[in-house]
């Protein structure tokens, strides 16, 4: 393949015109490795398996989406994937923008998936929804373990609460009321990409300590949890001068996951089949 050239201009070479056909339309993974310019097919699989978590996260089939084969190349077999466009689409999102590929389908992908707003927007997006999935992960693993270490059955409250206070100066309820979010949802689900790292890391260094640390009982935990997120919010402050609590409220994660959804939709709708126009017979004939 021509690198010079970006594989999602216009011409002969180009994505368009290396799709398959096999009960839906779909491109190899491998071609799709070449195409954002990746050389390395370990690194290039840690992007699939982003994009299948997202496509998951999204409630939609991995099958037909992403599905994976083996094929043969110079007496050897291979792993590879029919993707999907959407799938591609996932990838290109997923991918290392700073990798002028990369850039390249992110904005392709963006413009004929109808978005509204900059392919950066549109990636960032894909971003966020991977790393919200990423946090109710760890939380699930941060709570079994907390359960595991003496919390009390109606204390999971008050051990999450205290990670809050710890990283926001605030408790939870206070943080939703200043934010304006409504008090039966998470705060999590208004944050954006970079909050929720932040967030993901305080939970995982949260579990962390109390196993490494064999923290036992409710208020040790709760104390671990504050004590954690202190540390966090003060690498924060030191690192961007902004306090946790005065970062941007960002939009509704379900409102991002419904417009991602509607992307899926729309380049479902592009490798539709074509109906035949053939005209039906006439009754003289």
């Amino acid at each position: 393949m021509d690198l010079s050239l970006s594989p999602f201009d216009d011409h002969d070479d180009g994505y368009e015109n290396h799709s398959n056909e096999n009960g839906y339309t779909f491109w190899s993974a491998r071609y799709m490795m070449d195409c954002l310019g990746y050389t390395n097919w370990t690194t290039f699989n840690q992007v699939i398996s982003k994009a299948m978590t997202t496509c998951n996260t999204l409630g939609i089939p991995i099958m037909g989406n992403f599905d994976q084969i083996q094929k043969e190349v110079d007496g050897k077999f291979i792993i590879d994937f029919k993707l999907s466009r959407f799938a591609c689409y996932l990838i290109a999102m997923n991918g290392n923008v700073g990798m002028p590929h990369v850039a390249k389908a992110q904005a392709y992908f963006a413009s004929i998936a109808g978005a509204v707003y900059s392919y950066q927007i549109e990636a960032g997006k894909v971003e966020r929804i991977a790393v919200r999935s990423e946090v109710t992960e760890k939380e699930k693993s941060l709570s079994g373990i907390a359960f595991s270490h003496g919390l009390n059955i109606d204390g999971y409250g008050f051990f999450q609460n205290a990670g809050y206070r710890g990283l926001y100066n605030k408790n939870i309820a206070t943080l939703k009321s200043m934010r304006g979010i409504p008090s039966n949802r998470s705060p999590l689900d208004f944050m954006g990409k970079d909050e929720l790292a932040a967030n993901l890391f305080r939970i995982s260094q949260t579990e962390l300590k109390i196993k490494n640390e064999n923290v036992r009982g409710q208020s040790r935990l709760e104390n671990a949890a504050e004590s954690v997120g202190k540390e966090v919010r003060a690498t924060m402050i030191k690192i961007s001068g902004e306090k946790p609590e005065q970062f941007k409220v960002h939009e509704d994660i379900k409102e991002v996951k419904k417009s991602i959804k509607g992307a899926n939709k729309k380049l479902k709708e592009i490798d539709k089949p074509k109906k035949s126009s053939k005209k039906k017979p006439s009754k003289n004939n």
